[in-house]
């Protein structure tokens, strides 16, 4: 083992300079930053799922309606503390599941009171708003094709006109 005498050089000790520990930090920040504004809302998450199941429910609904030449209505106002939304003149064997997975879901019919699935293959065009706190997603159909997700935010300033954009996409 090495000894330093009195008078010659002493050895470098060992460690970090301020300048690589500050590189280090810098880069444990910027990976910090990229990694929060990839984490998605989970306001709007919830919602996208309820948005999907909805659209799940009305095209199971929408199938089993032409299958049995069943006139079927999908009604956004609960039937009791039960359902949070109704499926008129399904038979109760068909029923699909009547509550939001997030209670806060709020759903609007875009020009009506209800969703017309059936019985015959074309419906109409038609959309329905989900609101859950300050987000909301518009699912609607042109009367041909599936429901489908037609638009989630509307513009600053537009949340009044949330309905015509439904509309107007669906055209």
């Amino acid at each position: 083992m090495p000894i330093s005498a009195p008078g010659s050089k002493a050895r470098r000790a060992r460690g970090f300079t301020l300048l690589e520990l500050m590189v280090v930090v810098a880069m444990i920040a910027i990976t910090t930053a990229v990694v929060s504004f990839t984490i998605p809302d989970p306001s709007a998450t919830r919602l996208e799922r309820e948005a999907a199941r909805l659209i799940a429910l009305l095209e199971s609904a929408r199938t089993q309606a032409r299958a049995g030449a069943m006139t079927v209505l999908w009604v956004p106002q609960p039937n009791g503390p039960d359902a949070d939304y109704q499926f008129l003149g399904l038979p109760p064997a068909l029923m699909p599941p009547l509550k939001w997975l997030v209670p806060e879901v709020r759903a609007e019919v875009v020009g009506g009171r209800s969703i017309v699935l059936g019985p015959e293959p074309v419906i109409g065009a038609q959309s329905v708003i989900l609101h859950m706190e300050d987000r909301q997603i518009i699912i609607g159909t042109d009367g041909l094709g599936a429901f489908d997700v037609i638009t989630g935010e509307p513009a600053p300033g537009d949340a009044g006109n949330a309905t015509g954009a439904a509309n107007a996409s669906l055209r």
